[in-house]
């Protein structure tokens, strides 16, 4: 079962006191003590991005681990990514994740291993990876499209209330058709993914919501979805 949550905020590096959706996150793969990788290629490998996560993670009933690419586990990245139950994608520089995972063919991997069953999470960079397209800031000051890895079809927003232009901006890129309508979440909400279908929306906390935006008869329809709380 091929699975993607696509956190628009929250988790271990927003909310470290609220590990709702990174428990959803491990419930998925159901195992007892599943084996979560983190990749923090977004971040350039963040050493405090990294300890904050094993940081959260040795409380949770799994095994976890971490993926550089500027110092890798194993020769065999293939073999070492296999082996994972869960790969969880940090946030950071969109751009630069999307061309180094390509230059490393760990795009190609992770298409694999998705489509093994192993379950695909990320936050903010993490989320946008997955789509066709997306909202980023890769590129310094202010909001541009970034063409993406294309798992899923359509855009995706993060952030969508958790920073004033988010919201504005990416309406704009759908209404302009620069990118595809698609799915923005709030700080809190996760998008889960069964196949290539939403399966539902989660949240972390009561307001937070996903929303389904898309240019229909020239004109933009943004819809709240419902969203489920996990507390």
């Amino acid at each position: 079962m091929r699975q993607i949550i696509a956190l628009g905020g929250g988790g271990f590096s927003m909310e470290p006191d609220n590990p709702l959706l990174d428990l959803y996150i491990l419930a998925q793969t159901k195992k007892q003590n599943p084996k979560v990788c983190f990749v923090p290629t977004a971040s350039g490998d963040s050493e405090n991005y990294i300890s904050r996560f094993y940081k959260s993670f040795e409380s949770h009933n799994c095994v976890p681990s971490h993926l550089s690419l500027f110092s890798p586990p194993s020769r065999d990245l293939e073999d070492y990514v296999m082996d994972k139950d869960v790969i969880y994608v940090g946030g950071g520089n969109t751009k630069n994740l999307i061309a180094l995972w390509k230059d490393w063919s760990l795009d190609a991997i992770l298409k694999k291993a998705w489509q093994d069953g192993i379950v695909m999470a990320g936050i903010s960079a993490g989320s946008i990876c997955w789509f066709e397209a997306g909202v980023t800031d890769s590129f310094g000051e202010g909001l541009e499209p970034l063409k993406s890895l294309g798992f899923l079809k359509g855009s995706n927003c993060p952030h969508y209330d958790g920073e004033a232009d988010r919201r504005p901006i990416y309406q704009r890129l759908v209404s302009a058709g620069q990118i595809p309508g698609g799915l923005a979440a709030d700080d809190g909400a996760a998008l889960h993914f069964i196949g290539s279908e939403l399966h539902k929306a989660v949240s972390s906390r009561r307001e937070a919501k996903a929303y389904q935006v898309d240019l229909i008869e020239g004109k933009l329809r943004e819809e709240v979805l419902n969203t489920e709380y996990l507390g």
